[in-house]
């Protein structure tokens, strides 16, 4: 498989972009990667990169956006931070993937099991950790479904945190970036989110949260 150029990146359709996300998934669940020849592609992308996707996701080592939707060189941006929370230097990361470089689709990646979600439940206080964690907290009060044992020990609290932090994303990235709500709005990128099983390998795209696509 051959990396993006700048003509295959201008034809894609957002529609396009999240289909081919979709079977990356699916070929990686059932270990059907596609061939690439990674050096080939270091050849390639040289002299420009012009990848199809942006995605946000945790830093925690079983979430590579690049293996988990089988993608190789130059094919996405992927910004990583832990809880996959929203700062200003994230939103100026996506502005540039998106509006300068020509992403056609901004996806924001939760996943099982998340560290940064556990700390935040549990209100960890440790340095520089403890003003990311505070980030995540509106997320964390937003879930009241459960009444009892509001703690990471609790693995059905910590998951639907989990997923209330993907859609809180989601909503900040409209809420504090005009050029970005401007392409969804122009339907020039889909926005979405996405919650991803450690346990599985499967990805499960948020399908009413998806924002930017053209009518059916």
């Amino acid at each position: 498989m051959r990396a993006h150029t700048r003509e295959t990146q201008a034809s894609m359709t957002p529609q396009k972009a999240l289909q081919f996300l979709r079977e990356g998934n699916e070929r990686f669940v059932n270990n059907l990667q596609a061939h690439r020849n990674l050096l080939e592609q270091v050849n390639e992308t040289r002299d420009g990169q012009f990848p199809f996707a942006t995605i946000l996701s945790c830093i925690d080592s079983r979430t590579s956006a690049e293996l988990i939707f089988d993608q190789g060189l130059g094919d996405i941006f992927s910004i990583r931070i832990a809880g996959n929370v929203i700062n200003e230097d994230i939103l100026g990361s996506m502005e540039f993937s998106c509006k300068a470089a020509g992403s056609k689709i901004l996806l924001v990646l939760g996943h099982s099991q998340c560290g940064a979600i556990k700390g935040a439940c549990d209100g960890v206080q440790l340095g520089n950790l403890s003003t990311l964690l505070n980030k995540i907290q509106p997320s964390v009060y937003r879930e009241r479904t459960v009444k009892e044992n509001r703690t990471s020990k609790n693995a059905e609290f910590v998951e639907k945190v989990a997923q209330l932090q993907v859609r809180r994303s989601v909503e900040q990235v409209l809420e504090h970036s005009v050029i970005l709500r401007e392409m969804v709005e122009k339907r020039e990128i889909i926005l979405i989110g996405a919650h991803y099983s450690v346990e599985t390998g499967v990805v499960e795209f948020l399908d009413d949260t998806m924002l930017g696509a053209s009518p059916a």
